[in-house]
């Protein structure tokens, strides 16, 4: 049988990646999914893009105003949004904001580094 280990993370233990000046993420990986941390300076534009990931967002602090099949959808602080795969989406924050992000199946392009839509963004 084979031996599953548990994890105990504490985000104050992982480095936090600066993708841009305005724009910092850590995140951990599980068997199935990726839990990830954000932090983004209001004015951060993430643009447009899609991935093979469900994605649950949840923002802990601040506001994102996604824009998403031609849908303005602001998420303020205490809200979610879940975003199906392969669903082309775009956010922007209004605010200083923290959120936490939520995928399925685990984010490949994260893992080896060829999410190039995040890096550099100002």
């Amino acid at each position: 049988m084979e031996q599953r280990s548990v994890k105990h993370i504490r985000w104050n233990e992982i480095e936090a990646e600066k993708l841009s000046p305005l724009l910092q993420r850590q995140f951990v990986a599980g068997e199935n999914l990726t839990v990830a941390r954000f932090v983004l300076k209001k004015g951060l534009i993430v643009p447009t893009h899609s991935h093979p990931n469900e994605q649950v967002t949840y923002i802990v602090e601040g506001a994102l105003k996604f824009l998403i099949q031609g849908k303005e959808i602001v998420v303020a602080a205490g809200e979610a949004l879940c975003i199906p795969p392969n669903i082309p989406h775009s956010a922007e924050a209004l605010e200083d904001t923290l959120n936490i992000d939520v995928f399925h199946p685990q984010r490949a392009d994260w893992n080896n580094q060829t999410d190039d839509y995040l890096r550099g963004q100002k």
